[in-house]
């Protein structure tokens, strides 16, 4: 969690207010699109496959778009010679097959080794690039490859992220964010005299359900 204003802003950020006078300062393509009011229906597609974009992968949600929109600039183009609709996306079916391809025929392998994290940590500092803990940019991106590697099943080669959950709290500064390895109860103190010190000696726990 963190304070945002205490954040200095750099050239490639935008500051965008809502309605209700909240402030996001942000240079993040999806957060940027999440937070615009649009109300044509090609728009609105554009701004939920930038959220997909973030959902599945977590970075190239402008560069999408961008594609998306140079896709859609040439469909007009066509569209103004005569073409028929589908005919323009089956073409564009056949490209991605192609496309998809050529990446399988040039792709690299990226063996994940526990081992040897140091690869997987230079991977999450490139896509943190754009994003607002920027300037913590190792620290998180060691959190975010501990997190994974807690989770993923290498032999499947798949990652449940239903098991990673973030939990934002005001205050603070991006320094004092940290992983947790276990269950977080967000509970405030029934009585002032309950002690507050954490406790290392408690082996197991019992958590009831209401």
């Amino acid at each position: 969690a963190w304070d945002q204003p205490r954040r200095a802003i750099t050239a490639g950020d935008k500051i965008m207010v809502s309605p209700d006078g909240d402030i996001t300062v942000t240079n993040d393509g999806a957060t940027i699109l999440s937070k615009m009011d649009v109300e044509h229906q090609i728009a609105k597609l554009m701004v939920q496959l930038s959220k997909s974009q973030d959902d599945e992968i977590g970075d190239g949600t402008t560069g999408v778009v961008v594609l998306a929109g140079a896709l859609l600039e040439q469909a007009e183009v066509l569209l103004e010679r005569g073409i028929h609709p589908i005919r323009i996306a089956d073409g564009y079916e056949n490209a991605a097959r192609v496309a998809v391809e050529h990446l399988d025929k040039i792709a690299e392998d990226f063996p994940v080794d526990k081992a040897n994290t140091e690869p997987l940590i230079e991977t999450a500092l490139t896509t943190l690039g754009s994003k607002i803990v920027n300037r913590c940019g190792r620290k998180f991106a060691e959190m975010a490859v501990d997190a994974i590697l807690s989770v993923a099943d290498l032999e499947r080669k798949d990652v449940s992220f239903d098991l990673i959950k973030i939990e934002c709290k005001t205050g603070g500064r991006l320094e004092d964010s940290q992983l947790v390895k276990g269950v977080i109860i967000d509970k405030t103190m029934s009585h002032s005299q309950m002690p507050k010190e954490k406790s290392t000696d408690c082996d197991s726990a019992l958590i009831p359900l209401l």
